[in-house]
C-alpha cells in the first residue's frame, strides 16, 4: 500500500475519477455491469467482434477487457507461480480481484521447438529444484505435462473459473523481455523468423480454437531493436494477422507498433485495410512511467494520444487495447506513484480496455536470482496476500464502462 505521505487519488482528481467511473449507464447496461461489479466476471459464451472503437459481443453489447498479464513466456515455460499455490487458487485470487480477463504470455519456440519436453525434464536442466519440488506439493498434475499441455491447462482454469485469455506472443526465445539487443526485438532478428512466428501462430490459433475463454490473440510483444521500420510492419504483421484469422477466425488479432509498442502514429499516415479480418482488429499499445517524458501529466497524456490514443476517434475508428502499464507497487517510487495517477486520470476520460503488469509476485528465476520478487505484482511473494490493496480498490473502479456502444 501506499505510504502515508503518498495516495493514489485524492481530493479533487479522486471526486472526478469517481464520477467519470459513474456517469449515466443506461437500463441495457444493468445486468452487465452488476456482473463485473459484485463477481468481476463477463460471459465470454458470445464471440468477441469491433465496432468502431469499441469491442462488443455477439448481441452488440460493449465488452471491456480488464485484465493483467500473467506471465509463461520465461525460461521455465510455465505460467508463474505455480511452485506457490494451486492453479485453481491462483485463479479464484483474479476472480477475487474482479479481472475479468488474463493477458497469458508465450514464446514462440515453446510451440516450435520444446514443446514436447515435459515441465519437470525443464525445471532439471535449470536447476530449479526447489520449485520443482514446490510443483509438486501444489500442482503435481502438471510436471509430467508437456510445456504446450501444462500452458493449455493453465487456459482451461481460467475459463472454468469465467475469465477471458488473451493469447500473448510476447518473445521467440523464453527468456525475459525486452532489451534492442536481446535477438527478439524486430523481424529477422537472430531469434525472430517471420515463418517459423507464423507457423507458432498458427499452430496456437488452431489448437485453442475450440475454447471460447480465448478471445484474442496479440500477435508480438514490444517490436523494438535496431532492425525496426514501417515497411517490414506493414509487410509482416498484416500476414501474421491473416495466419491467426485463417484458421481462427473467432479470436480479435491484436497489433502492436513500434518503439516497445509505445508507437503507432504511423498508421496516420498509412492505415491497414482490415476488411479481411472481419471486425476482429484491435490496436496495443503499453504505457509505463518511462514510456513519455513530459513536465506534466496533461502534456504526457498528450504524447500518448498522439502515439496510440488517437486510434480511437476519426473517421475510421480502432478499438485500443492499453495491454501493458504497471508502476513499483510498493509505493516507494514518488515517480511511479504520480505516473499512476495520471495513467487513472486518462484511463477515465478515454476509457479503453486495458491490462495492468503484472499479476506474478516472482519468478521462478529471472536474472539468474531464483525466486525473483516483481514489485510490479498485484500479488506479494507468497503469491497469497495483495502487494497494494488501496491502488486494487481504485484500479476496480475503472471496470465499469463509462460510455456504452
Amino acid at each position: 500500500m501506499f505510504g502515508e505521505s503518498v495516495t493514489v487519488l485524492s481530493g479533487t482528481k479522486k471526486t472526478l475519477f469517481v464520477e467519470a467511473g459513474k456517469m449515466a449507464v443506461k437500463s441495457s447496461q444493468a445486468i452487465f455491469l452488476l456482473s463485473v461489479l459484485c463477481f468481476g466476471v463477463v460471459s465470454y459464451s458470445s464471440l468477441l467482434s469491433t465496432q468502431g472503437r469499441w469491442i462488443v459481443d455477439s448481441s452488440g453489447r460493449r465488452v471491456k477487457l480488464a485484465c493483467t498479464t500473467w506471465v509463461s513466456h520465461m525460461e521455465p515455460m510455465l505460467a508463474e507461480g505455480l511452485h506457490k499455490k494451486p492453479l485453481k487458487d491462483i485463479v479464484a485470487k483474479l476472480v477475487q480481484l474482479k479481472f475479468n480477463c488474463v493477458r497469458l504470455t508465450w514464446a514462440t519456440y515453446m510451440f516450435t521447438r520444446y514443446g514436447n519436453n515435459t515441465v519437470a525434464q525443464t525445471f532439471d536442466n535449470l536447476h530449479l529444484a526447489q520449485a520443482k519440488q514446490g510443483i509438486a506439493q501444489n500442482n503435481p498434475a502438471l510436471l509430467s505435462m508437456t510445456h504446450i499441455q501444462a500452458f493449455e491447462a493453465v487456459v482451461d482454469e481460467v475459463g472454468k473459473q469465467g475469465i477471458m485469455v488473451v493469447l500473448d506472443n510476447h518473445v521467440s526465445n523464453p527468456k525475459w523481455c525486452c532489451a534492442d539487443e536481446d535477438g527478439n526485438g524486430f523481424f529477422k532478428d537472430a531469434d525472430f523468423d517471420p515463418t517459423e512466428w507464423q507457423s507458432a501462430l498458427a499452430n496456437v490459433a488452431s489448437r485453442f480454437s475450440n475454447k471460447n475463454q480465448v478471445v484474442g490473440m496479440s500477435l508480438r510483444n514490444e517490436l523494438r531493436g535496431p532492425r525496426q521500420n514501417e515497411d517490414d510492419w506493414y509487410h509482416y504483421v498484416p500476414d501474421g494477422a491473416t495466419a491467426v484469422h485463417n484458421v481462427n477466425p473467432n479470436v480479435l488479432v491484436i497489433l502492436s507498433g513500434l518503439n516497445y509498442a509505445i508507437d503507432l502514429s504511423f498508421l496516420k499516415k498509412r492505415s491497414l485495410d482490415s476488411s479481411k479480418w472481419n471486425n476482429k482488429l484491435v490496436y496495443e499499445a503499453h504505457w509505463y512511467p518511462w514510456s513519455v517524458h513530459a513536465d506534466t501529466c496533461a502534456d504526457t497524456i498528450n504524447v500518448v494520444y498522439d502515439n496510440s490514443l488517437f486510434l480511437q476517434d476519426g473517421d475510421q475508428p480502432v478499438p485500443l487495447f492499453l495491454s501493458e502499464f504497471g508502476f513499483d507497487q510498493t509505493g516507494r517510487s514518488k515517480a511511479d506513484n504520480a505516473f499512476i495517477n495520471c495513467f487513472l486520470t486518462a484511463a477515465a476520460k478515454y476509457d479503453f480496455s486495458w491490462s495492468l503488469w503484472a499479476l506474478q509476485g516472482s519468478y521462478y528465476r529471472r536474472d539468474s536470482k531464483l525466486d525473483y520478487e516483481e514489485v510490479f505484482g498485484v500479488l506479494n511473494a507468497d503469491w497469497d496476500t495483495i502487494r497494494n490493496p488501496q491502488f486494487m480498490k481504485d484500479l476496480q473502479m475503472l471496470h465499469p464502462m463509462i460510455a456504452e456502444y
